[in-house]
């Protein structure tokens, strides 16, 4: 099962609810050296932008994934200039200000920024 299948089923799993930094963190959990019950609780309190609609937790998943997996600071600043670039915006608030005036459902944006944010870390620590 690759990392982005395990996101896709994580987010489609209706029995628990796994928030979007859970959703990015999890799938890595294995090659970062956790359980999966501890990356889910790692990533506990980091949904809804840490609680108050600051960092995305798709954003704050992938920095916790590239500072365990040893990757230097370049890397971390790339992640954000990348979501900057495509979205304009890496705070939980603005982003889902931004999707709800597009008309999208909130759960459709957060699944989208999860596997981009998968997809982009596959690219760091898996790369073709």
């Amino acid at each position: 099962m690759t990392y982005l299948d395990r996101a896709r089923e994580l987010r489609a799993d209706e029995t628990v609810h796994y928030n979007c930094c859970q959703s990015v963190l999890i799938p890595f959990a294995e090659k970062m050296g956790l359980t999966e019950q501890q990356a889910f609780d790692l990533g506990s309190f980091f949904r809804a932008g840490m609680l108050h609609g600051s960092t995305c937790g798709t954003i704050t998943g992938a920095l916790m994934v590239l500072g365990k997996l040893g990757y230097g600071e370049d890397q971390a600043r790339a992640m954000l200039r990348r979501v900057r670039e495509k979205h304009g915006a890496t705070d939980c608030a603005t982003l889902l200000r931004a999707s709800k005036e597009r008309g999208e459902v909130r759960k459709d944006h957060c699944d989208g920024l999860v596997f981009e944010m998968v997809e982009a870390l596959t690219e760091v620590v898996d790369p073709a």
